[in-house]
């Protein structure tokens, strides 16, 4: 569909998928399988890292040793549930900075509207993730992606756990720049903007909230 988007299909992404996608699938499971597919799935986002070398010595001899370069890359959690994405990809890379973008959607009109707004200083010299789990419309991905380049960011990559063809579209149209990584690309939106199959509302499993 895209050559912007990367589908995971790892057999543990996707038998962790299918589980949290189980109506019957209780809250604690469902976020605890949210973590660790985010773990997962940021081994993709993280591929092709800058890289330099650092001089160590290991206990049988010298040795120029591979280690990441350049500033602490920045995780972008688009509220209230890309915090679901945020805690799992952190436990994998604990020194990247992090921001929150906050958007709600209007669900008469299906728009994002903002509410808040943190993120690191420096964007221009960091690798920004922005991460959310329902890229559907992608109106509030593309808010957000156009709030964090106004912001100064220039190296985006947008991580979710699952994806539209409605909203992978949308992203290509406003941000062709942006890799898209997803465990999975759905079939459509229903007629009030949900992935179908889908998950439901993941902010609303993830914590209990309806």
């Amino acid at each position: 569909m895209s050559d912007n988007l990367t589908i995971v299909d790892h057999p543990l992404v996707q038998h962790k998928l299918t589980i949290m996608r189980d109506k019957e699938t209780p809250t604690a499971v469902f976020r605890q399988l949210l973590r660790e597919i985010s773990q997962l799935l940021a081994y993709e986002v993280t591929r092709g890292l800058p890289m330099t070398t650092r001089r160590i010595e290991t206990p049988m001899q010298e040795m120029d040793a591979p280690v990441l370069d350049g500033k602490k890359l920045a995780l972008i959690s688009i509220l209230r549930a890309g915090n679901g994405l945020l805690d799992g990809v952190l436990e994998l890379i604990p020194s990247a900075r992090v921001g929150f973008v906050g958007l709600y959607r209007d669900e008469a009109t299906l728009k994002p509207v903002q509410y808040y707004f943190k993120v690191p200083e420096e964007l221009d010299d960091r690798l920004v993730i922005a991460v959310d789990p329902m890229l559907a419309t992608g109106n509030s991905s593309v808010a957000a992606i156009d709030l964090l380049k106004k912001a100064g960011a220039s190296n985006i990559r947008f991580l979710c756990l699952l994806a539209a063809p409605e909203g992978v579209a949308r992203m290509n149209e406003a941000h062709p720049d942006v890799p898209i990584v997803t465990a999975a690309l759905d079939e459509k939106l229903n007629d009030i903007g949900y992935i179908v199959p889908g998950l439901g509302d993941a902010g609303d499993r993830m914590f209990g909230t309806k």
